[in-house]
This record gives C-alpha cells, structure tokens and sequence, in this order.
C-alpha cells in the first residue's frame, strides 16, 4: 500500500496533541448540562459573554486575529483559557485550536478516493487491473439524496476492493441490522455475506426481507451481467428499473414499501434527527436496488445480552434457529442474498461456531455501537481468517471506559476504550457526557440543524425546582421523554414530578412559571455552553478514532492501517471508517 498511512510513531505525537488540548477544554465537554444552572456552570468555566461565544462560533471563529500580548489585562492562556482561573477567556483563541486539533486538522484522515486509489493501484500491481465492477461509480446526485444508500454506496465499493485484494468471497458484517450493506454486497459484488446481529428482530426482519428479495436478485444479477457485456453508453437507472420489474410481479412489495420514514442516525439525543425519505416518484435519481430495499433506517445495534445472561431456553432457541439457517443458506443457494445470524459477539467468539462454511474473510461494520466496534477490531486481529477491516463505529457515549474513576464495569472485563496499549499505559479517560459530546454533528450545527434548546433548558430548570422542593430527591433518576408530550413549562415540571412519584402539591402553577420566567433570560448562557461543546466535538471523536487505528499499528501482523473519511458528514455525522489489512507489507 502507498504511504498514505502514517507510523505509529506519527499516530502517537497526533494523540500526545489531542490529549494536551483536552487536557485544558475536557471539563466543558464534561459538565452536565442538567445541571447548568444549579452548579452555576457557566459562571464556573467562562469569562467571556454568551454573546460573544455565539458571535465568535456562528461565525466559524474564521476571523484572523493578531495574537494578544500577555499583560495585566491579557492573563497568559492555554487554548485561550486563563492559566490562573482556567476559565475560558479567549473564545477565538480555542475556536482556533479546536480546528487545529480535529481529525481534519491533524491531517491523518485519507479521503475514500484516496483509499481505492491505493486499493486499486495495488491491486493492478500485484495481480493486473481489477475487475471493472469494482472501479464503477455511481454520480452523487443518484444516491446522495438518502443517507442509507449513501451510506451503502460508498462503503460498499471498499469492502469490495478489499475483498478482491485479499482474494477472499466471504464477508462477515458484524451488527447488521436489518442486512442493507450486506443485501447490496452479496446482489452487487457476488459476495457471500454473513451478517450477524444480537437483536432477533433484525435477523428476522432479514430472514423475510431475503425472501421477498429472491426474484429481484436473480433479475438484477441477471440484467447487470448483460449490461457489463454491452459496448454501448450505460442506461439510464429507470431503464435499468423497468427491465428488472417484469420479472417481479409475483411480489410486487419487494420493490417500494411505502409510509415509513427515514432519520437520521445522530448518535445523541442532544441532535435533532431530520426526516429524509427516498423519492418513490422519481426512481431516476436512485441505484435500483437501493430502491428495492424498504426505506425505514438501519437502527444502531440494539442493547446486546452477554451469553452468560441469557436464559437456557433462550440459548436453545438462538442455537436451534442458527442451525436452521445454516441449513437452507448453502453459499451456492439462491434462495437468500445473505445469511443472517443471531449471535452476541465479543472479541472471543469462535466464528466457526456460527459459520460452518467459513473461509477467509472481510469483517464490516456499519455504524456499531458502543464497544462493538472496538470488538470488532479486537476480533480482526485475533482471528487469522480475518484478512480485512473496515469498521465505522457510532453512540460513543455506549462506550465503556476502563480508567473509569466512578468504577463502572467493563463488560466481561474488555472495554471499549482505549483500545490501544499506547493510551491504556497512561490511564486516560475521557467521561461519559464528553463521550456525548462527541456524538454532536458540528457541520450540522454550523448549517442551523442545531440543539434543541429548549428542551435542555426546562431540564435544567426542573432540577433547580428539585433542588429547591425535594430535597431528598435522587439526581441520577431520569425523567425521560417529557417534554415531547408537554404543552407548557408548567405541565412538563407537573409531569416530570408525575413520574419522578414526587407530590407536585407543593408548588402552584405560579410557583414554577417564576421559575421558568427568572431563568429564562440566562438562556443564552446554556446555548453559548452547548454551542462550546458541539465545536469540541471532532477533537474528543478524532482521540478515540486515534486509539483505535493506534491499535491496529500495534500489531505486528496488520501490514496497513488507516483512518477513511467515507461519507459526507452533512449526510452521515459518523463518517469514519477505521480499514485494515493483513498480508502485505509495510512501507
């Protein structure tokens, strides 16, 4: 592979950089915004105004500064923190810094252009040109306008270059979902995908989407073979569409399943999610298989019950309908696109236990949550029919932490972070909300698909009036989704305290209104603070990104390792993806 992919060494001085900028700002990210009020947050870590802060973030802090000098009024600062109070007191100073210490700042990033182009060149190099599948591309405009079949598109055609460099035909997607990336490798790559998820649910919702799924595969393999032997100019996608349909009229509900929307993925429940949904009335600005596949998201990987956990009966049940699969889904049947399996994985599984025709392998991921992908990249290295990684990991606040001071378990001893030994011999952490923070979408916030304020707010507020009328209440109880049910201020607090079972006869209706009305015009404080924590967002990502690709240039037998920028973050915030490969050597 070309030298695109820094050292070890490289990698490391790029963490030393990122930890010594936490080091000063992590306490912002770490502050909990439900108690911003009560703790007088804003107070306690910045000096400057909120409008400032908003001026200076909304403007994207490019303007250009002549450095303060350090004076009597210009207290010497560290990422434009006070050395003495570390109290935030230049808001451009750190607004420069953020960006010097984002991924795209440090510079380690390849683009996924950048990556097949290596994949390629190596493969032309060792066994001539790839085969011409893999080099087709489709325009943005015909699947940019769904996140999910962006989403596919572009990691789809890097798995498969992967796949055909190492020379092996299985793939190994681990947190499948309901099976869209694997669907589209098998019926676009002839790939033999095995997906596997913890959730039942999605097996099964799998299990029938393969069968609706059987006659369009053979159409779609079927028309693409005659398309790729035809000299001429490449079809349009309807006509492409309208010679597959004819063969699918005995199931016409494979092709479009109406009224089920799309979101978007964020990771955190501070981001609004924003509705998309495939254009069924113009099929021409849509791949036809993505238009095949039913539109609701891919959700991430549901909460995963440990195999010690779990009852005999359930044990029995996943064993008998594994082995079912396994059965009727022979990797020369036509009767499934891929085989879907219910498995909890860890680091340790056996895969020959769940994959009887198992051979060498790519192992994918697609938006894995928590400490499945970090797992996923354990089991890679552990696993020696395991030629290939491509793993784009999600929900960072899932994650477990193994220098966590409040002594929170990591499950079955193996935690998410960090992962590598470089980190794991200083003991770093990093905390939970910081991990939040990490899940905010700054290129989305800089386009106005900001925080949803308000909602934050009365949160805040409501543990001020617990503070003040229910002493003996326990902060760490949740309130939950209120404020999407509430009409007012006033009948979101009645209904929080409805189910917090506190008596809500202690206050009026006058009562909380005071409350809300003296707070209400230290608003802007909590924005300016949250808009703080959205700009630190891509330095606390790009550290645990670092620790992860650290990892992989640990072990002797990884000869390359990279992170991939592969999606457009306005369409998919978690667009990196950490690739690895065995068997060719370092250079």
């Amino acid at each position: 592979m070309k030298s695109s992919s820094y050292s070890i060494t490289e990698i490391q001085q790029r963490i030393d950089k990122v930890k010594r900028f936490l080091s000063i700002t992590l306490s912002i990210a770490n502050a909990h915004t439900v108690e911003f009020y009560t703790q007088d947050v804003w107070k306690r870590f910045v000096a400057v105004s909120p409008e400032e802060v908003l001026l200076a973030v909304t403007s994207c802090g490019d303007q250009q500064r002549e450095p303060q000098l350090n004076g009597p009024d210009n207290p010497r600062t560290t990422f434009g923190f006070c050395n003495d109070s570390s109290r935030l007191v230049d808001i451009h100073e750190l607004l420069q810094a953020a960006k010097a210490h984002s991924l795209s700042g440090l510079g380690v990033c390849m683009s996924r252009d950048e990556l097949l182009q290596d994949l390629r060149q190596t493969w032309s190099e060792s066994a001539g040109a790839p085969p011409e599948q893999i080099g087709a591309e489709l325009e943005p405009d015909e699947f940019m306008n769904s996140k999910k079949s962006h989403e596919v598109q572009s990691m789809s055609n890097v798995v498969a270059c992967l796949a055909h460099l190492c020379g092996v035909k299985q793939v190994i997607d681990v947190g499948s979902g309901k099976g869209y990336l694997s669907s589209f490798l098998s019926l676009q790559y002839g790939l033999r995908v095995y997906g596997i998820d913890s959730s039942s649910t999605n097996t099964h919702g799998a299990q029938e989407r393969n069968r609706k799924l059987k006659k369009f595969s053979r159409a779609y393999q079927k028309h693409t073979k005659a398309t790729r032997t035809q000299a001429e100019a490449r079809h349009s996608p309807e006509e492409e569409l309208a010679a597959i349909k004819p063969h699918l009229n005995e199931d016409k509900d494979v092709l479009y399943e109406t009224g089920v929307e799309e979101r978007v993925l964020t990771g955190s429940s501070d981001v609004d999610p924003v509705g998309e949904r495939l254009s069924e009335d113009n099929p021409e600005t849509e791949e036809p298989f993505l238009s095949a596949l039913s539109v609701d998201v891919m959700q991430p990987t549901s909460s995963r019950v440990p195999p010690s956990q779990l009852s005999d009966e359930e044990r029995e049940r996943r064993k008998r309908e594994n082995l079912e699969r396994k059965s009727q889904n022979r990797p020369n049947s036509t009767s499934t696109v891929f085989s879907p399996l219910t498995s909890y994985v860890t680091p340790e599984t056996e895969l020959r236990d769940l994959i009887d025709e198992l051979e060498d392998a790519v192992m994918v991921g697609l938006h894995t949550c928590g400490d499945l992908a970090p797992s996923t990249l354990r089991m890679f290295v552990a696993k020696p029919e395991l030629t290939a990684v491509c793993s784009v990991g999600c929900c960072y606040h899932l994650l477990s932490e193994e220098f966590d001071p409040a002594g929170q378990e990591c499950l079955e001893s193996v935690c998410g972070f960090p992962l590598s030994q470089y980190l794991r011999s200083q003991s770093w952490f990093c905390g939970r909300n910081a991990r939040m923070s990490a899940c905010l979408a700054l290129e989305r916030v800089s386009l106005g698909q900001g925080i949803q304020m308000e909602s934050l707010f009365y949160r805040a507020v409501l543990h001020v009036i617990l503070r003040d009328h229910y002493s003996s209440y326990k902060s760490e109880k949740r309130v939950g989704n209120v404020y999407s049910k509430a009409e007012s201020f006033v009948d979101y607090v009645r209904r929080a305290l409805r189910r917090l079972e506190l008596d809500e006869s202690k206050l009026s209706d006058s009562n909380i209104q005071d409350y809300h009305d003296t707070y209400r015009v230290r608003m802007d404080e909590m924005h300016a603070f949250n808009m703080l924590k959205v700009t630190l967002a891509p330095s606390i990502e790009g550290l645990l990104l670092l620790d992860r690709l650290c990892y992989l240039k640990e072990q002797e037998d990884v000869s390359f390792s990279a992170l991939v920028q592969l999606f457009d973050p306005l369409l998919s915030p978690r667009c990196y993806a950490v690739v690895g490969l065995k068997g060719y050597s370092k250079r």
